[in-house]
């Protein structure tokens, strides 16, 4: 599918988020909103309510967090937005794929991964460990020794590539050819021993 536009799905959810339904709640959730403390975030945001990357101060903002649930969502808009800063590595940090499945759809098709977090069926560990490690073969940084817990108790040496191997077999020109005596074997009487 073209980038210029996705499609669009009726999603089964309990409350109608993003729509004018939410408006009778906006005011209890300002109320709560405003009791909660926020800190800037470690890495840039892309919102899903404008498509765009967000200063630091907006999303410290209760008024936009109440705003952001009556927005729409501009999810196509944020993806691509990643795109053009560069980013070809999606972790997706929800309880199943959803998100990754629709943000391939909001890309042409080349070189991004869209990689979720946890899969509604299976282990959440293998499924959260198989996920960092996805990331991990596209470049990405892991913290390994932080995503282990500290049960980590070193690194194992992986060949640079595919065939690299060590032999364990006679190696050399005419090496022990003919002679099984020289493996510790007895000789047979076999024309291909």
């Amino acid at each position: 599918m073209s980038g210029q536009g996705c499609r669009t799905r009726r999603l089964a959810v309990s409350h109608a988020f993003h729509s004018a339904r939410m408006e009778p709640m906006l005011e209890e959730f300002r109320r709560v909103v405003e009791g909660l403390s926020f800190a800037a975030p470690e890495i840039p945001v892309v919102s899903n309510a404008t498509g765009e990357l967000v200063d630091a101060e907006v999303v410290c903002s209760p008024t936009y967090w109440v705003e952001h649930v009556r927005s729409a969502v501009r999810f196509a808009d944020g993806v691509r937005a990643l795109a053009e800063y560069g980013v070809s590595t999606y972790l997706e940090l929800g309880p199943d794929g959803t998100l990754s499945a629709m943000g391939r759809e909001c890309l042409d098709e080349g070189q991004a991964a869209f990689v979720p977090a946890l899969r509604r069926e299976g282990d959440e560990t293998r499924a959260l460990v198989t996920a960092l490690a996805t990331c991990h073969t596209r470049g990405v940084h892991v913290d390994w020794a932080t995503a282990m817990g500290g049960t980590r108790t070193g690194s194992v040496d992986l060949p640079t590539y595919a065939f690299q191997r060590e032999h364990y077999w006679l190696v050399g020109e005419h090496r022990g050819v003919g002679d099984v005596a020289s493996a510790g074997l007895a000789g047979v009487e076999h024309p291909l021993l």
